[in-house]
């Protein structure tokens, strides 16, 4: 009795384009994609004022900060890790940055890789913990946690540095043909990243870590240098989202990154990114970051209270998590 293959008898354009379909399910970043494209879709429509050029401008904006933590914190999940000290780490390195400013004389076009070198220092000492001790990731980054917010506030006291001076604000109100600079860094860096991960050994090394350690060191690659680095890189670009934030501010703000561990976490799952580490988008993470932004600018566009956004975004991550799970079962 013969059979009939409906996928050789279907028409060639509806096999490519089901294939088509499957590959863009199979990505990690399509889920949120898709929210991404629903909520602007269902924003544009219930605001008058949410596609404005302004507008656009403050929630990319809202999304380079929380996202350039995001991409660190991804490298860093890649390889099996979690740092819970990115926000803080943030803190403490644009308030080194600001008074590496106002007090020991470096010029402002300085102070940005100044600060990202002082951010990788942060990020290496979680690194020499995690990977070289071999002591957990969570334990270790939740003492660090404590330990760069505690020097923040001795450093501090509590009040802000400011003014950090008109030369400096232009890395973070300044605009690159319309699009503010933030933005800009936050794009650049992200497409360096996709370039490492995708086109390096240590980009692919990143995920083969991840993915078996075990199998890693096997096959020769040097995995505590691998995750050592990993964290090192987190450091650096959450200082780096802090030190744009106080040039923003036109303050080093010792509260600066307090609320960006969170979103970055949750922006990295969001684009798929795994918590066993090996499997990943920086992409996907972009999209996730751009999501929350939308999302909190959607919330204030639509009167909705600021408690609510907490609840909002924890049900999204669930969402995003069940529908990750259906695909790898699919």
């Amino acid at each position: 009795m013969n059979t009939i293959n409906t996928s050789e008898s279907s028409p060639p354009s509806e096999r490519r384009l089901t294939s088509i379909l499957s590959r863009f399910w199979a990505w990690e970043g399509s889920g949120v994609l898709v929210a991404l494209v629903l909520l602007i879709a269902g924003l544009a429509f219930a605001t008058d004022n949410f596609l404005s050029a302004y507008n656009v401008s403050v929630v990319m904006r809202q999304a380079a900060f929380v996202g350039l933590v995001a991409l660190g914190q991804t490298l860093v999940l890649l390889v099996g890790g979690i740092d819970l000290s990115v926000g803080a780490a943030a803190g403490l390195s644009s308030i080194i940055g600001a008074i590496a400013l106002t007090q020991w004389g470096i010029h402002p076009y300085l102070i940005i890789p100044f600060t990202m070198a002082f951010g990788f220092f942060l990020g290496a000492i979680n690194g020499v913990f995690v990977a070289g001790l071999r002591l957990n990731p969570f334990i270790v980054t939740l003492a660090t946690w404590e330990i760069f917010a505690g020097f923040t506030l001795v450093i501090t006291k509590g009040y802000p540095i400011r003014p950090l001076g008109e030369q400096f604000q232009i890395f973070g109100k300044g605009e690159i043909f319309g699009v503010p600079f933030p933005v800009v860094i936050f794009l650049v860096t992200a497409v360096a990243l996709i370039w490492m991960l995708s086109q390096t050994r240590f980009g692919r090394n990143i995920f083969a870590v991840g993915g078996n350690r075990d199998a890693a060191i096997l096959a020769g690659i040097r995995a505590r240098w691998i995750e050592f680095v990993a964290f090192g890189l987190a450091g650096m670009l959450s200082a780096l989202a802090g030190i744009l934030f106080a040039s923003r501010m036109d303050a080093g703000q010792p509260s600066v990154g307090e609320g960006w561990l969170m979103g970055a976490i949750t922006a990295a799952i969001l684009g798929g990114t795994s918590l066993r580490g090996g499997q990943g988008s920086i992409v996907g993470t972009v999209l996730g970051a751009l999501l929350l932004a939308v999302l909190a600018n959607g919330t204030v566009l639509l009167n909705v209270s600021g408690f609510w956004q907490r609840v909002i975004v924890g049900a999204v991550v669930l969402v995003a998590i069940l529908v990750d799970l259906l695909r790898r079962r699919g």
